[in-house]
């Protein structure tokens, strides 16, 4: 039984690839934490260093590392470099020697993906760990299976088995370095949480492989939010130790109540008061206290850091050119890509500077009213989170808007929603996905006008009052309240209600489609929920305690998000922060029609988002309600009931297309 390691580092490349100076760094730090007796463990005879090898040598070394284990080892691999994807969407782990012709790649300089799922099928050992520090690592995973295999009993030293890739990124992002950091910003933190302890976050003294993942992640994403850090287990590969922590340390455990309190990078008063008690608790010198808060504060304040620079740029690159080009709005974008920052992060930067939600809009793209400089302006509040629920990033958007008059002091405010391209549901790999999610496809939504709340109790009443079209609408709600939504109705009466606007406005009012309710729900961001990576209820109404439904216990939080209040009931619109769009109630208090028919999956589903009808009486549900657990609410979860049902937790939006006059 050993603990062996090959860790690969590619810093200097032919031209036509750049070099990567922390990528050696990387290698060397990754061997320093391994072999440490307190640390990874692992025999210094068993860990393996290559730095800029070619390609034989590297294939060579990858194979034997497969070839020579025996069932019991613990087998790390670990690579840092640059990896390449081919238009059939292989990926390639390049060597010092690998080489582009006229932007394609030539395979026979770079290391197949492919090989080494092959010379990993072939091994011998039941745990196998690969961890890849590069561009587009999530393809690595592509095709890879587990392997069965007989039991032994290792459990309580090493861990589960199986597999276990951990990645960068996904498989069609990027991998960045940081300004600030001597390694890669994914390896700092995977070292980070081993040399210090950190990663140790169920505090049993042993870092397992999807506790490191967790913990990579999460610093990772505080300073660079664009880059998201993938995580593959096969079997039981993510309960594989792969170091141990010092459990009992002082300094660890201050650490963890710094993490604990840590707010977008600051503290509050009674933390800061907690936190020097703690000080002298832990019997801990000033300066290794200071050390630790600033350990635990800079990926928030490299995040800040980029913002800022961001700024700058924009507002140098408006003053010399006030109405941006083509080719400087793609140099920005760029720019923005190189900083790590998503489009929800620069959001609330460009509609202060701009004085719009996105420069990514032509005249031409704008709907009527925008167009006609008829529509209103209204600024929001936006909140971004980080995986423990913490908020890391407060700012101001700006949107426009029309307004409907309904009587009585009655007002409908929709929302100018601007066209664009986005990636419908949930990729293969989120452990959350059902499978109505998928496949994940290309969607094109064209401008429109959608509700800045879900149809509140005061409008239904206003629009209910108008003449009939088809059917009957009573007073319905549960839950009363004049700007509370409006529940308990069923689709068809969603239907008749955007029947009765429609003709008292002359303009098409509708239910979104499910594609425009989604895109609109995101907008722009690719995370779990628009406000980041978990949710709280502090950010919206849902059930934020355990559920035990039928013997199945539902937690109240989502991934490392924190558990919450369960209200019981609606809220008033409004109440939570909108979206980068400047939508509220998206996430939660109800569920919202849709006009779309329910299919089980997206096989054959529209592209240009327009609703896709069927033949069957269920009916699409969206956004998720104050009675359902927090991973209903995610952006991409869908629902559906029978479109004659009216049930307390549903409720409805509407949308129209060509804005107010």
């Amino acid at each position: 039984m050993a603990k062996v390691a090959l860790l690969i580092g590619i810093s200097e490349y032919e031209p036509g690839l750049a070099r990567l100076p922390n990528a050696v760094n990387d290698v060397e730090a990754m061997r320093r934490v391994l072999v440490n007796p307190e640390m990874g463990d692992f025999a210094e005879a068993d860990v393996t260093m290559l730095k800029n090898p070619q390609r034989q040598e590297m294939e060579s070394a990858i194979y034997n590392l497969y070839a020579n284990c025996q069932k019991d080892d613990l087998v790390l691999f670990y690579f840092s470099g640059h990896g390449v994807t081919v238009e059939s969407g292989d990926f390639y782990l390049s060597t010092s020697i690998t080489v582009k012709n006229q932007g394609k790649l030539n395979p026979t300089s770079a290391v197949g993906a492919t090989s080494v799922h092959s010379w990993m099928n072939h091994s011998k050992s039941k745990r196998l760990v690969i961890i890849l520090d590069c561009c587009f690592s999530g393809a690595f995973a592509k095709g890879l299976t587990a392997k069965d295999s007989g039991t032994i009993d290792l459990q309580q030293y090493l861990g589960g088995e199986g597999r276990a890739i951990l990645t960068a990124s996904t498989s069609t992002q990027y991998a960045f370095e940081s300004d600030g950091l001597e390694l890669s910003i994914y390896t700092h933190y995977l070292v980070e949480g081993i040399e210090k302890g950190a990663a140790d976050i169920d505090g049993d003294g042993l870092i397992a492989v999807d506790e490191l993942h967790r913990y990579a992640k999460s610093k990772v994403q505080e300073a660079s939010p664009a880059m998201t850090p993938e995580f593959y287990p096969f079997k039981d590969g993510y309960r594989i130790f792969l170091a141990k922590s010092p459990k009992d340390d002082p300094s660890l455990k201050y650490r963890k109540q710094v993490e604990r309190f840590n707010r977008a990078g600051k503290f509050t008063i009674p933390a800061r008061r907690l936190l020097d008690s703690l000080r002298l608790t832990f019997n801990l010198a000033s300066d290794v206290a200071d050390a630790i808060e600033a350990e635990v504060q800079q990926p928030y304040r490299e995040y800040q850091r980029k913002l800022e620079e961001y700024e700058l740029t924009l507002v140098e690159t408006i003053e010399s050119e006030p109405t941006l080009s083509e080719t400087t709005f793609n140099d920005l974008r760029d720019y923005q890509q190189h900083l790590s920052l998503r489009d929800e992060d620069v959001a609330s930067i460009e509609a202060r500077i701009i004085g719009q939600r996105k420069p990514t809009l032509s005249v031409e793209q704008l709907p009527e009213a925008i167009k006609q400089n008829q529509a209103n302006q209204f600024d929001f509040d936006i909140v971004t989170v980080n995986v423990q629920g913490q908020p890391i990033n407060r700012s101001q958007g700006r949107a426009e808007f029309f307004t409907e008059n309904l009587g009585n002091g009655v007002v409908l405010e929709m929302v100018a929603i601007p066209g664009g391209k986005f990636l419908m549901g949930s990729p293969d790999n989120d452990p959350e996905r059902y499978n109505s999610e998928s496949p994940q496809h290309p969607v094109t939504i064209q401008p429109f006008f959608m509700g800045k709340f879900p149809v509140t109790q005061s409008q239904w009443a206003s629009v209910a009052a108008l003449p009939k079209v088809n059917s009957d609408l009573n007073d319905p709600s549960n839950f009363k309240g004049a700007n509370r939504p409006v529940e308990q109705v069923s689709w068809d009466d969603a239907i008749e209600f955007c029947a009765r606007l429609s003709q008292k406005t002359q303009k098409i009012y509708r239910l979104p489609s499910e594609a425009e309710w989604e895109y609109a729900c995101r907008a722009g961001t690719t995370t779990p929920f628009y406000f980041g990576e978990t949710i709280t209820t502090d950010l919206a109404n849902y059930r934020g305690t355990d559920w035990d439904y039928k013997g199945t216990v539902y937690p109240g939080n989502y991934a490392q998000g924190p558990k919450g209040k369960f209200r019981q009931q609606t809220t008033n619109v409004g109440k939570f922060p909108a979206n980068p769009f400047g939508l509220f109630d998206m996430h939660g208090n109800i569920w919202e029609w849709c006009l779309d028919e329910w299919h089980e999956n997206y096989n054959e589903a529209p592209k240009d988002g327009s609703a896709w009808i069927g033949d069957n009486d269920n009916r699409l549900l969206r956004g998720c309600s104050w009675y359902n657990f927090p991973s209903n609410c995610c952006s991409v979860n869908r629902g559906r009931d029978a479109r004659a049902v009216r049930d307390s937790n549903v409720g409805f939006r509407v949308v129209v297309v060509g804005g107010g006059t």
